[in-house]
């Protein structure tokens, strides 16, 4: 039974030595699981269907921001670093867009939030999940976010309800959405 058990080890070792070789992501053991719904590209062409040109603005937070982000959003920034996409016509801004990824329960989430130039949610698409399927949460659940803007009611079990047998997931997704949003007031809407 050892022999087999490290023979097995050892092709694992080697299957993951060649796919990561590939550029394909091997964290998740249950790699069957994971789904990817949209490529980047995919996701930005359905946020802004109409637009002339899409436009990456990327941020590097200053303490201060982090702080003030953290304080708004009521969770962690994790990262210095924020890209908001900028959708335009005719040299008009037509809309923002965010992406973000978080850890669920172990393993991650990818979403984007579409947010009007004046900073309410228009969309919020689930781009890749790597949970079990049982745990994605449903586009019906997804528009509770709709019209939505920062404020101290958002959130799971205030203006947001959650899903049942899902509750890391739709805190997850939650703050994430609070911290897009708390970016985009420190970032954008206070610097116009």
């Amino acid at each position: 039974m050892n022999g087999l058990w490290a023979s097995g080890l050892r092709s694992r070792a080697l299957w993951l030595f060649l796919m990561a070789g590939l550029g394909v992501s091997t964290f998740s053991p249950a790699i069957g699981e994971a789904k990817v719904f949209y490529a980047k590209d995919e996701a930005l062409k359905i946020a802004f269907p109409d637009v002339d040109r899409v436009e990456m603005r990327t941020f590097i937070l200053k303490d201060s921001e982090v702080q003030k982000a953290e304080q708004l959003a009521r969770t962690r920034i994790e990262s210095k670093l924020f890209t908001f996409y900028v959708g335009k016509k005719a040299g008009a801004v037509v809309g923002y867009a965010a992406i973000d990824t978080h850890t669920v329960r172990t393993l991650p989430e990818t979403f984007m939030v579409v947010l009007s130039p004046e900073g309410r949610i228009q969309t919020t698409l689930v781009l890749a999940f790597h949970e079990p399927p049982e745990y994605l949460a449903s586009e019906r659940w997804l528009k509770q976010f709709q019209d939505k803007e920062l404020s101290s009611e958002l959130g799971v079990g205030r203006d947001i309800a959650g899903i049942a047998g899902s509750t890391l997931t739709s805190h997850a997704i939650a703050q994430g959405v609070r911290k897009i949003l708390a970016l985009f007031q420190i970032l954008i809407k206070e610097k116009k």
